[in-house]
């Protein structure tokens, strides 16, 4: 369904399917071997979900949070350092996986993960990643959940340098899947939950719905999903400040990405993403939908995927608004009504009964912010009580039980079992001690 107007006063929208998934909980003093209603527990577990938006008073409309979120130097708030381990693909890529806390020796092998994407072009030192995540690994006995967290970066995100003429799209899960094989056997014991954000959002439904039962996540918690990635562009495309503000800053941003690792991206001048990569390289601006058409909709991927006859080939083929009726965990999507980027939302979430959908009155794009100080989000309550009841209220499978067997082939990668041979991950020299609290030169955070 198209987007919705709400009063900012108003309570969230909050869609169930008319039958929600029955949810085995957690044996207590009490129960044993008892289920609810995925309605029913989100009703009593999850209050803040039902709460209304109030913005902070001089944050009074999307496009205000938006660029707020983008522009204000809020880097210092919610002080963190992670503890990064790259990764080595089969196909000589590299991923980098930012862990915390970084002392974690308190904590024991069965402590559930909380698995984190980040937006288009962002890493683990977002604003919007880090007024979560310092929640998730903060002590119980400091107000904290006391998990770990994990935040995955897209190649070339976060200071990951590309090692490989392969970049990211829109929508590709193998990355993704790679990282989650890493998480599962360094943690076999450990229950993983996803929590996605932006572009993260999309991939991770996507993932969640192509892996079905074999989906290493027990439940997921994405913000401000694009979903359909077509229907959102040519709405973005179709106003000024859509198009000159939005669009460029993503388009930009993204294109600055690509500009950081050309000498690895073009390391072989006769490949179609060399070719494709140098004639923007005089480039200083671009918005996201040109850079889509040009760029990525031709070398975001393998053949024979790849390359997509238009633009919007590309935007249906990655999107994730047809996937959510496939997801099989417990799913929770909260968007805004007033996101100046994403103005189509599946409200009806595809009549799924695990899929939970939410859209709030205001919030802008990845804003949410409701408080005098600029730093607080509404979001940061909705999503640690959901966190809480899916790490400590429900029955889950680690995930290791939940995937694919975890093998390791005499060439050091490790791989899914029966799974394709091209995909696969072992630890590389790198990583070491990140600064949460810093940015990437050259790019705006927000995004």
């Amino acid at each position: 369904m198209g987007i919705l107007g709400c009063s900012t006063s108003a309570p969230p929208l909050v869609h169930f399917a008319p039958k929600t998934a029955r949810i085995p909980l957690r044996r207590s003093d009490f129960q044993e071997n008892s289920s609810d209603s995925l309605r029913n527990l989100v009703q009593d577990k999850c209050p803040s979900l039902f709460t209304p938006f109030e913005p902070t008073w001089w944050l009074n409309n999307g496009h205000i949070q938006t660029t707020y979120s983008v522009f204000a130097d809020i880097s210092q708030v919610d002080s963190v350092w992670y503890r990064r381990q790259n990764l080595r693909l089969v196909d000589g890529g590299t991923l980098g996986l930012d862990f915390a806390p970084i002392d974690d020796s308190a904590l024991s092998d069965d402590t559930p993960i909380v698995v984190i994407l980040h937006g288009l072009t962002g890493g683990s030192y977002e604003p919007y990643i880090k007024s979560i995540l310092t929640h998730i690994i903060k002590p119980v006995d400091k107000g904290g959940l006391g998990y770990r967290a994990v935040v995955p970066h897209s190649r070339g995100c976060g200071g990951v340098p590309i090692t490989s003429t392969k970049f990211y799209s829109a929508g590709g899960t193998d990355d993704f899947r790679q990282a989650l094989i890493y998480v599962s056997h360094r943690y076999p014991r450990a229950i993983l939950l996803g929590l996605g954000f932006s572009l993260g959002s999309n991939i991770m439904t996507r993932y969640i719905a192509q892996e079905g039962e074999n989906c290493r996540l027990s439940s997921a918690c994405v913000l401000a999903n694009p979903w359909d990635l077509a229907a959102n562009s040519d709405i973005l495309s179709g106003t000024f400040i859509g198009r000159n503000v939005y669009n460029n800053a993503l388009g930009t941003n993204l294109m600055n990405v690509a500009k950081q690792h050309y000498k690895a991206l073009m390391a072989d001048p006769s490949l179609p993403i060399a070719k494709a990569l140098s004639p923007l390289m005089s480039v200083s601006q671009m918005t996201l939908t040109d850079f889509d058409k040009v760029f990525l909709s031709q070398v975001g991927g393998p053949p024979p995927l790849f390359p997509y006859a238009t633009v919007n080939e590309y935007y249906n083929a990655m999107s994730s608004h047809e996937c959510v009726g496939d997801v099989t965990i417990p799913y929770l999507a909260i968007n805004s009504a007033d996101d100046p980027v994403v103005q189509y939302v599946p409200l009806h979430g595809g009549g799924n009964g695990y899929a939970v959908m939410v859209l709030t009155s205001g919030g802008g794009h990845l804003g949410w912010f409701n408080d005098s100080s600029g730093e607080n989000r509404w979001t940061t309550k909705p999503v640690f009580e959901w966190l809480v009841l899916m790490g400590k209220g429900v029955v889950c499978k680690t995930g290791s039980e939940r995937g694919h067997r975890i093998i390791l082939g005499e060439d050091g990668f490790l791989r899914n079992e029966g799974g394709n041979d091209d995909l696969g991950c072992k630890e590389c020299e790198g990583g070491g001690l990140i600064n949460g609290n810093a940015g990437v030169e050259g790019l705006r955070k927000g995004l």
